[in-house]
This record gives C-alpha cells, structure tokens and sequence, in this order.
C-alpha cells in the first residue's frame, strides 16, 4: 500500500515537470493525429506557441481524413481545405482521404504535391480519363486505392490505374445499389483489373455490375489475392467457379448481402448520420455556438466570402515569426 503511494506520488510529481511545449515538432505530430480535424485546426494552435508552429508544418499532416466533412460542404470549400492541408504536409503526406472532389485542378494538385502518397481513399468522386492517368502517373507509390462510387470511365481508368501503380495492393470499387440497379451486366472492368493488377491482395467490388466470368477471371489472374467482396453481385455464382475447390486461400463476401437481422455491420452508409460542423468557423468568432442539427450548419455558415482566408490568417496569428525551420528529429 505504501509502496502503491509513493508510486502515485512519484508520478504527480513527473506530471508537474512535464514541459509538453518543449517536445519537438514531430513527436506532437504522432500525438495530434489522434484528434479530430476541429480540433487541429483550432483548438490545439491556441495552446501555445510551439503548439501552434507544430501545426502549422508537416509533421501534423501526414495523414489527413477529412472524407466525413467533404460530404458535407461546398466544392469551393472542400477545394481551398485540400490545398491547404496539403500545403501543411510539405510532400510528407501519405495517406489522404476526402470525398466527392470534382474540380480537375484539385485532382492535379494532390497529384503535383502528394509524392509519397501510399493510400488515397476519394469516394464519390468524378474523374475523367486524363485525371485518372495524371494521378496514376505521379501517384505510382499507392499501395491502397479506393474509387468507390465514382464517375470513371470504366475499363480505361482501371487500366491507366494498374499499367502506372504497379505496387497497388488493395482497390475498393464499390457501387451504389441504385445506381446499378436495371443496368446490365459488363465485365470490362474485371478484366482490367484481372489483366493490370496482378499485385491485388484485397478488392471490393460491391454492387459492381460483374458476371461469374469476370471473377473467374480476376481469381485466375490476381495470384496474391486474399479479400474478395462481391456482396450484392446477383449475377455471380460461385457454385459455377467453383472458388472453395480451385481458389481455397480467398476469403470471398457475398454476393448474399446479409440483412439487419443478420447483423450485417459492414455497409458504408452513403453519408454518416454523425453531426460535423466546419472547424474554421469557431476562428470566425462563433466559438459559443452550437449546432444541434445539419441545417444549423447550411443556414449560413458560409454566406460571407473569405471565411477561409479569415481561417488561414488566424491560424497563423502568433506564429510568423516561426517560419518553416523546423528542428531535426533525435
């Protein structure tokens, strides 16, 4: 017992001398990105000043998630929030996920200032084919690729994707039910994926209009392969292949999509139901605010011009004399 009190006495008195401005930039930047992207933004550059120089480089954007907000703001928004977080990571980043990015110079910047990207998750995104081959070309390093619910043109962009990434592991291309609901069933881009990504351990291709033909073909061609999802595939049938017999180190799901009684807790819904508001607005002068519901946000946090410039000039209040020379690393 005494011993148990000292102990606890010990560690308060560590605690007490614990100098948390004083860790270097990169050491913050493992703990920061355990937080949320409101918190980043402006909870954690008000702390204190090695805080905020922390934040302001690389070190903090290494990995950056902002896929939930996306889905809720305007393109201009979302184009300006992407450009700058990426300008934070300095060529650092590499894992990057965001969705429904439809302006082709957004597209062209990540491709332009994300070199070491190894995984890009963008969703619902809209990408023609001189997008896809300028991202594929310069993103060569991606190992995970998701294009779920995206405007592509099919069997090319695939194409383009496996002839330049030759290193990508994991591809998620996911459809919508309802989008691919009456249409008819094509295996173009299986035998893309089957004939370009021989590298493949894991693929989604959920609600994808693919017969029992384009996924023999993807077993036969994607050796490594270890993850198949073909949930709400209704004209496959592995009976036909057959996969247990002739591909037993796959683990294959669907195409029977399970039901809520089933416990099914894999579907991504379209948009998370979990309430997000914008980070920078608390930066604009509404930090007591609070928003119970969605239209709270979309009544008019973005009626005046320039809020992000507002954002970006007090999230650097306090910090210019910092500059970009950041301390080497032990």
């Amino acid at each position: 017992m005494l011993e148990d009190m000292e102990a606890n006495q010990e560690m308060e008195t560590l605690a007490d001398f614990r100098n948390w401005d004083e860790l270097i930039p990169d050491v913050l930047g493992v703990i920061f990105t355990y937080l949320n992207l409101q918190e980043k933004l402006t909870l954690v550059p008000s702390v204190c000043k090695a805080w905020a120089n922390a934040m302001a480089g690389p070190y903090c954007w290494k990995e950056i998630d902002i896929e939930d907000w996306s889905n809720r703001c305007e393109p201009d928004q979302l184009d300006r929030m992407v450009e700058m977080l990426i300008t934070r990571s300095a060529g650092s980043l590499r894992k990057l996920c965001v969705s429904r990015i439809q302006t082709e110079g957004t597209f062209t910047f990540i491709a332009e200032n994300a070199p070491s990207l190894h995984s890009l998750k963008m969703p619902r995104c809209s990408l023609n084919d001189s997008v896809v081959e300028n991202l594929s070309k310069r993103l060569s390093m991606l190992s995970f690729l998701d294009l779920s619910y995206c405007v592509i043109n099919g069997a090319r962009a695939i194409e383009l994707i496996g002839k330049n990434c030759k290193l990508l592991e994991g591809l998620c291309r996911n459809m919508h039910p309802i989008e691919t609901e009456g249409k008819p069933f094509e295996d173009d881009e299986a035998y893309a994926i089957a004939s370009s990504m021989p590298m493949l351990k894991h693929l989604e291709l959920a609600y994808h209009l693919i017969d029992t033909d384009g996924v023999r073909q993807i077993l036969s061609s994607c050796h490594k392969l270890e993850f198949l999802d073909l949930r709400g595939c209704w004209a496959v049938s592995l009976e036909d292949i057959p996969v247990g017999r002739n591909f037993p180190k796959v683990k294959i799901l669907g195409p029977h999509v399970p039901d809520d009684d089933e416990g099914d807790d894999d579907w991504d819904d379209d948009i998370s139901e979990e309430s997000h508001y914008l980070a920078w607005e608390f930066l604009a002068g509404h930090i007591d605010e609070f928003y119970d519901d969605e239209s709270d946000i979309d009544d008019g946090m973005w009626d005046d011009e320039g809020r992000l410039e507002e954002l970006e000039f007090r999230f650097y209040q306090g910090i210019e004399d910092a500059g970009m020379n950041w301390p080497p690393s032990p």
